[in-house]
């Protein structure tokens, strides 16, 4: 994953945090891991595991796809981090 896209994804996830009121200490705990390794992963200090990343993904109740494309009618999309991919022509 490029560098770029990672602290994105931190990015991400902490939006996605705050949007449903939660704290660190608060998310950590249902994830089984420590604040401080949350805090990094928000940070873009560490990247999550796939398998801890979807345990984000279920505790934060959203998907993937609203955390990587971004869709400003979707409220709970937490920010945009790649580009839509472009529609090809013969589509």
């Amino acid at each position: 994953m490029q560098k770029e896209n990672v602290e994105c994804l931190g990015s991400a996830i902490k939006s996605a945090r705050q949007t449903m009121k939660m704290t660190q200490i608060q998310l950590a705990d249902k994830l089984h891991i420590t604040p401080r390794y949350l805090k990094a992963i928000e940070n873009s200090g560490r990247n999550p595991s796939y398998d801890l990343f979807v345990r984000i993904l279920y505790e934060l109740d959203i998907s993937a796809d609203m955390i990587f494309y971004y869709d400003h009618k979707d409220e709970r999309t937490a920010t945009k981090i790649l580009p839509m991919p472009a529609k090809s022509a013969s589509m």
